[in-house]
């Protein structure tokens, strides 16, 4: 079984966000970039799957610009196989990366493709869903345990009401939750081997396929500013407060 899986170059979660002084987006001038921490419960998965038999290659996908090989060789030291780049330096958006997503299926003829349920920048969840329709393969979202047997994958995701079992057939796209597993650290050793581990480069238009954003960012700000809580000191003079000055009661 060959598993696909995606790598997305995001700001570390760690990182005190930026806004631009014009507005036109996010400051990544000397920013530290990581593989998004959805991607790594992904990868995480796909090399476990391996690891037990199930899976025989990991090959990790990766959009965007030639910086993103950074996040692909981190995923070649969690345990995959080999990397594509889909090099660009288009703002990609979840529809384009689904339609390069569907062009390297095509190429590649993955029985199971593990994805992150979102990205942490863009927080818009749509790419897995995306994905499988353009395949035409059953999508199973926001997986907290995945099970596999050669023709199907049994997969309980989180929903409002609480946990969801469902059965797809493979080949299948399955996007993961945070429960799915715990993403493990890189060795050193593994880091020297993924230098010497492949990694394919091409473009979106190699592909055929147009990734021109359909939608256009005019204007990026910070959220507001909080303002500082009071102390009151009784009961009644928060009611007061609650009634005539927030208009909450």
């Amino acid at each position: 079984m060959k598993v696909l899986v995606t790598a997305k170059r995001v700001v570390d979660y760690n990182v005190s966000i930026r806004v631009l002084g014009d507005n036109s987006g996010v400051d990544l001038n000397n920013v530290k970039m990581s593989v998004n921490p959805f991607d790594e419960i992904a990868i995480e998965e796909a090399v476990r799957l391996k690891e037990a038999g199930t899976a025989e290659e990991v090959v990790v996908v990766s959009v965007g610009p030639t910086a993103c090989q950074e996040q692909i060789r981190t995923a070649l030291a969690l345990g995959a196989d080999r990397g594509i780049l889909i090099e660009t330096d288009e703002e990609i958006q979840p529809l384009g990366i689904a339609k390069v997503l569907k062009a390297i299926i095509d190429k590649e003829a993955p029985q199971l493709v593990i994805t992150g349920k979102q990205a942490i920048d863009g927080d818009n969840s749509q790419t897995g869903q995306m994905l499988a329709a353009l395949t035409g393969m059953p999508q199973a979202t926001f997986a907290s345990k995945i099970d596999l047997s050669e023709t199907e994958a049994t997969v309980i995701r989180e929903v409002d009401g609480g946990l969801e079992t469902i059965t797809v057939k493979l080949p299948a796209v399955v996007t993961t939750d945070l429960r799915l597993n715990e993403p493990r650290y890189a060795s050193l050793p593994n880091i020297m081997k993924a230098k010497k581990k492949p990694i394919d480069i091409m473009s979106p238009a190699d592909l055929g396929i147009d990734v021109t954003p359909r939608v256009k960012t005019l204007k990026v700000t910070p959220p507001a500013e909080r303002q500082a809580g009071i102390t009151v000191e009784s009961v009644e003079q928060l009611v007061d407060k609650l009634k005539n000055e927030a208009k909450v009661i």
